[in-house]
């Protein structure tokens, strides 16, 4: 079994441990509002109607923050590079861009799926334009070809996006604008359910493919030679993380560095194993997009500084760290 190659470290109480302090997280981070900390009184009309509104930040900060934890995981195994996420590689560029033309079309309001259909097709021709330049580029599969390749993709597609909203409708430029920066108040409770389904959804087939995960970080032909179906699973793996991505930037916009942060977390506490990887992963994204979303609406009130500025202000410094450790190991 590929679970056998990856040490145990006791991760029995481990997991107990962090499921724990993420639950008590969770309740600290319902209890903060720009007032103040306590929760808000539900017998009144405006308690309950604060109330809800932290309980829809809290649901969308969960499945956007577990579904790009999960498909960083997932990214950073296939493609055996620490510096893989769905933001790096130009997907939720790609995905932005999608929900986007979804939204100056008008087709938003047609169905509550749209926006996560628009994101994913974007975002999965993103990923297929990134592949086969690198391949093209670089031959042979090289993880740092695909890096740079996915870095100017990305900025490509960015480009586009805003020369969408040069022509699009002033009101619907407004919107798309904060839209993009990232932003955890959704328009509905359906879209919320719609795009959690699909983060969840996305998150159980990467768990069901944990051992496949497992013998990828070991090289292809490793995996191969493992009985891994490569032209099966990995293109079923790289779908489900595009999917989680592409679902996760429809709910909530461009939210990047969660999953380059998250995975390498756990993964430090935790292990390597996939099995329990994969769910502590996106349990943790969840969190700690909900962390910083709170700090977002409380460090400077009334101003609400949009949380994609704090996740990006916390995972580009780490994202350097990453690259220098890989440069100096490389090296050595």
């Amino acid at each position: 079994m590929a679970e056998s190659l990856f040490p145990r470290k006791r991760t029995g109480l481990r997991i107990a441990l962090l499921l724990i302090g993420l639950a008590a997280v969770l309740f600290l981070c319902l209890s903060c509002g720009p007032a103040g900390f306590g929760l808000p009184d539900w017998h009144t009309a405006s308690g309950a109607a604060l109330l809800e509104l932290r309980l829809s930040r809290l649901a969308t900060g969960f499945f956007v923050g577990a579904g790009l934890a999960a498909s960083g995981t997932a990214l950073q195994a296939v493609l055996r590079n620490p510096l893989a996420e769905p933001y790096v590689l130009g997907v939720s560029s790609g995905g932005a861009l999608g929900a986007a033309l979804v939204i100056v079309l008008g087709l938003a309001t047609l169905h509550s799926f749209a926006l996560p259909l628009g994101a994913f097709v974007a975002a999965s021709l993103t990923l297929v334009w990134v592949w086969l330049l690198a391949h093209r580029v670089g031959g042979e599969y090289r993880p740092t070809v695909l890096i740079l390749t996915g870095v100017v993709v990305g900025a490509i597609v960015s480009s586009l996006l805003l020369l969408l909203l040069t022509f699009a409708p002033t009101r619907a430029v407004h919107g798309i604008t904060w839209w993009l920066l990232g932003n955890l108040q959704s328009t509905s409770w359906q879209l919320v359910g719609t795009a959690g389904f699909l983060i969840t959804f996305s998150v159980f087939i990467l768990y069901l493919e944990a051992r496949t995960l497992n013998v990828l970080m070991l090289g292809r032909d490793r995996a191969y030679h493992a009985g891994v179906r490569i032209h099966v699973e990995v293109p079923l793996i790289l779908g489900a993380a595009t999917l989680a991505s592409a679902a996760s930037v429809a709910l909530s916009g461009v939210i990047g560095f969660v999953g380059l942060i998250v995975p390498h977390a756990v993964r430090r506490l935790l292990g390597a194993n996939h099995r329990t990887l994969i769910p502590c992963a996106a349990c943790t994204g969840g969190v700690f997009l909900i962390v910083c979303d709170t700090l977002s609406r409380c460090v400077v009130p009334p101003y609400e500084i949009p949380v994609g500025v704090v996740t990006s202000l916390c995972g580009g410094p780490f994202f350097l760290y990453l690259l220098c450790a890989k440069s100096r190991q490389s090296r050595q």
